[in-house]
Order: structure tokens, then C-alpha cells, then sequence
């Protein structure tokens, strides 16, 4: 009898410790909110798209100048490819088509279906231009 709750204490050791485990990476990977930042650009698309999960998902072009040494400076363009979760902030980025926008976003770590493509889910947008 004493090897048997032995073995069956183990076993519940360790599964529980896996599942722990488990629950923590999922946490940081998943819902864990790994940065926040502003970005501006030129909206380039943003479409609705999926076969299962209808996301919303878009990309902005950010322009600027890069140094290549001391007599070469080039025009260089930054893509920033981004998710839409809410449907405000998707309608009003569906009227944006070609203008300048500035985007409040948060990055996770992993991507789920539901929430899009992208690890940068936008939540706001600050300006139109």
C-alpha cells in the first residue's frame, strides 16, 4: 500500500508541476504583453481576411534616411505589419486608405488565431492625416 500512494504522490508531482509549466508559458507567451510603443506611417492595406478567424490585419510604411558612411545617405522604408482586434479601431483605419496615421499598439511574444497575423495588435489611433 505504501509504494502505491508513493507512486501515485510522484505521478501527482509531477503533473502537477507540468501543468504549471505549462500555464506559465502560455501566459507569457500568449497574453503577456512583451511591449507597448507608437508608430506613424503611411497606410499601406488593411483588409479583413481569413478562412476560420476573420482578423483584421494592415501594414504601414514608415520613411526615413539611413546612413551608409560617410558620403552615401539613402531614403530607406521601414514596413510595420499590424493586427486589428477592435472593430472601432478597425472602422476607422477602413477610412484611412493612403493617409498618414499614428498607431498605439502592443506586442506579444505568439500570435493565436483569433487575434491576427501579427504580433503588433493595434489598439488606438492617435492621428489622421
Amino acid at each position: 500500500m505504501s509504494k502505491i500512494s508513493r507512486k501515485t504522490k510522484f505521478i501527482t508531482l509531477v503533473t502537477t508541476v507540468l501543468v504549471v509549466a505549462l500555464s506559465i508559458f502560455v501566459y507569457f507567451h500568449f497574453l503577456f504583453v512583451y511591449s507597448t510603443g507608437v508608430n506613424s506611417g503611411d497606410l499601406n492595406y488593411f483588409q479583413r481576411e481569413g478562412i476560420i478567424f476573420k482578423t483584421y490585419e494592415g501594414k504601414i510604411i514608415q520613411t526615413g534616411f539611413k546612413s551608409g558612411g560617410a558620403a552615401t545617405t539613402s531614403l530607406r522604408s521601414n514596413e510595420f505589419k499590424f493586427s486589428v482586434t477592435d472593430k472601432a479601431v478597425a472602422d476607422k483605419l477602413m477610412r484611412c486608405s493612403g493617409k498618414n496615421v499614428e498607431l498605439r499598439w502592443k506586442r506579444y511574444m505568439g500570435t493565436l488565431p483569433w487575434r491576427g497575423d501579427s504580433q503588433y495588435i493595434v489598439s488606438e489611433v492617435l492621428s489622421t492625416e
